[in-house]
């Protein structure tokens, strides 16, 4: 079997891996570097604290594999709110949680400032934390699968751009390949892609900031603020802090961010801590969105496959939803148990959805 693979982030690379482990011939293209995209500009948080069984099953199999890659460190995961009226919503949210046998627990703000000082407590309402949680550094997966990779015999053509002639025929600059199945995991620019052979995707873009800030004394969970809506994550010795999300073009994705963002980013964490950092860095992204926030993942036509839509949670899913991938390739089946080729179907919307990529900023605090 020879699959052709378009896209050389974190999901381009862990399918075009775990194929190539299965015996199937590779080819991946990458328009520009490997990880250049959205994966190099993650945030870089991974955990399981999902609700619904195919999001929990799928997350617990991805932090599996990046144990086993030795690519996760460990760093509970805190999710909270400050309003009176999202006490019962976070309550219900652990106890579905539980019931698929997460590892998290509710807690009261006194637990909360007792276990993480430096958070301001003050007006939280409810927090819950995920103990089987981490953080990777993105630069580290992509160099890591990129080499599992072409240690398996995948074939790696970066600087490469492509188009397809055909749910299954590549083109590049150097002529036309024919595979037996193409898989396209190119984040925005998916879209554009398999509306050439005719199909068109539920797929919205937007463009998320982050800021690292100076080095601080004392040890901090990765945590988001959903009243506040802004998330932090340990990032060497100082924090990572995120958010400041807006739809864009995908071709017009400024990669700094915004001098505004930076200064409202760095003050919602005083509100939220007793830090007072400044920034040392910061960056944007591009990140893909569907209606339903749940990705694309799947065929979309005759030997044409699609994975996208992650909604920032695509480093994180990505060992998990490239292993489905793979194994329905290669093999016909899946090892999950619950519905991922249902509930990730990518024909499961018409295409032609006209919908808000940031949806509701708090309709999935966890």
């Amino acid at each position: 079997m020879r699959v052709g693979v378009v896209g050389g982030g974190v999901v381009g690379l862990a399918v075009a891996g775990d194929l190539a482990e299965r015996g199937v011939s590779v080819s991946l293209y990458e328009r520009g570097e490997l990880g250049g995209g959205a994966s190099g500009r993650a945030a870089g948080i991974c955990y399981d604290a999902f609700a619904a069984p195919t999001d929990a099953a799928v997350a617990r199999r991805a932090l599996e594999r990046y144990r086993e890659w030795d690519l996760l460190v460990p760093c509970p995961y805190v999710w909270l709110a400050r309003g009176e009226g999202d006490r019962d919503a976070i309550a219900r949210q652990v106890e579905s949680m539980r019931a698929l046998g997460v590892d998290v627990e509710r807690l009261a703000p006194a637990e909360l400032a007792e276990r993480y000082p430096l958070v301001d407590a003050g007006d939280v309402a409810v927090a819950a934390v995920a103990h089987d949680a981490g953080t990777l550094d993105p630069d580290s997966v992509v160099d890591f699968l990129a080499e599992r990779a072409r240690r398996s015999g995948v074939t790696i053509e970066t600087e490469t751009p492509v188009s397809l002639a055909g749910p299954t025929t590549v083109e590049t600059a150097a002529g036309a390949a024919s595979f037996d199945a193409v898989v396209v995991a190119a984040g925005p620019a998916t879209k554009p892609l398999v509306a050439d052979p005719g199909h068109s995707l539920a797929l919205e873009s937007y463009r998320a900031q982050v800021v690292v800030t100076e080095p601080f004394e004392g040890t901090l969970p990765s945590l988001y603020d959903a009243t506040r809506e802004f998330y932090w994550r340990p990032h060497g010795d100082g924090l990572l802090v995120g958010d400041g999300a807006h739809e864009v073009d995908p071709e017009a994705c400024d990669p700094e961010a915004d001098p505004e963002f930076v200064a409202s980013a760095l003050e919602r964490l005083r509100e939220a801590t007793a830090l007072d950092l400044d920034a040392v860095r910061s960056w944007a992204g591009p990140c893909t969105a569907t209606p339903d926030r749940d990705p694309l993942v799947g065929p979309v036509g005759d030997g044409l496959w699609v994975a996208t839509g992650w909604q920032g949670h695509g480093l994180m899913r990505a060992p998990a939803t490239a292993e489905f991938v793979a194994d329905s390739l290669s093999a016909g089946d899946s090892r999950f148990e619950e519905d991922v080729a249902g509930q990730f179907d990518p024909t499961r919307f018409d295409g032609d959805e006209s919908f808000h990529a940031l949806g509701d900023p708090t309709a999935d605090w966890a």
